[in-house]
């Protein structure tokens, strides 16, 4: 199969395409009844087997929160295909005194640490929380960089927010990547997809995109090809699947779209399309 394209985000090679995990931890922005279903239907073997696909074409880097059972199916494929992956992890915490105690910064970074994470991105709900838009910064931002770059993970922004990509280049934060929504729905995305876009483009750093399908309400080669054609050559695109089969869709799609050829999948066949074959 064909190497798939890499980047190079705070010294780290990385593929433009990264494993996603909502379709294996049950985040289905859907309904309850289908998050369920996903998380009755994963297990570590069915897990490891969607990352052995990607793991065969070069991409090699999981985005994920920190998960004692998502990391039982990461060290299977690993074991499988003789190995590494590259962890992205998306750990939150406290930000305000009086919180759990097992959530403090510095015990949730030491388990993210242990967990093998080399890259450490704060959650939406912790970064897009300390966002003061009347002052036009991330508060506090500093602080958590150190304790991350304390632990030797490369400090990243998760966030839903596009004023956390354009504050945290405006006061120099010390990151090496954010993470942003960005999909041709509009979905979970606070403002028109056109301004995040140019947000994108004007990055100082690599963009890692997530939810280029919006959550299975796009259409695979209508949601790859937007993103594919609207990001840069050092940006990325997360994407979750359920099945080895649909990894090896995405994969294929993806060669496709970035080598500017038109996707040629088996399509789905049904008695209404009849006339057209």
């Amino acid at each position: 199969m064909t190497e798939f394209p890499r980047t190079m985000v705070g010294g780290v090679s990385l593929p433009r395409l990264l494993i996603g995990t909502n379709w294996f931890l049950g985040y289905s922005h859907t309904s309850r009844a289908k998050s369920n279903f996903i998380k009755e239907y994963q297990d570590a073997k069915r897990i490891a087997d969607v990352i052995g696909v990607f793991m065969a074409s070069g991409i090699d880097a999981v985005l994920a929160p920190p998960s004692e059972f998502l990391e039982e199916g990461i060290k299977m494929a690993e074991d499988q295909a003789g190995k590494e992956i590259i962890r992205i992890l998306t750990p939150s915490f406290n930000i305000v005194p009086g919180g759990p105690p097992e959530r403090e910064p510095e015990r949730i970074l030491d388990d993210t640490k242990e967990l093998g994470a080399t890259f450490c991105l704060p959650h939406q709900c912790v970064t897009d929380a300390l966002i003061d838009r009347m002052t036009k910064e991330i508060r506090h931002l500093d602080k958590y960089t150190k304790l991350i770059r304390e632990r030797d993970m490369i400090p990243g922004l998760s966030t839903h927010m596009p004023e956390s990509v354009i504050y945290a280049d405006r006061q120099e934060a010390d990151v090496e990547t954010y993470i942003q929504i960005y999909n041709a729905a509009g979905f979970l995305m606070p403002v028109e997809v056109d301004w995040i876009m140019k947000v994108i483009q004007k990055a100082e750093k690599p963009v890692m995109t997530i939810k280029p399908l919006a959550a299975g309400k796009l259409m695979p080669v209508v949601g790859m090809t937007y993103v594919w054609n609207t990001i840069r050559d050092q940006d990325m695109v997360a994407i979750g699947c359920t099945t080895p089969e649909e990894a090896k869709e995405i994969v294929d799609m993806s060669i496709d779209l970035i080598e500017r050829r038109t996707p040629d999948q088996e399509l789905q066949a049904t008695r209404s399309k009849a006339s057209l074959v």
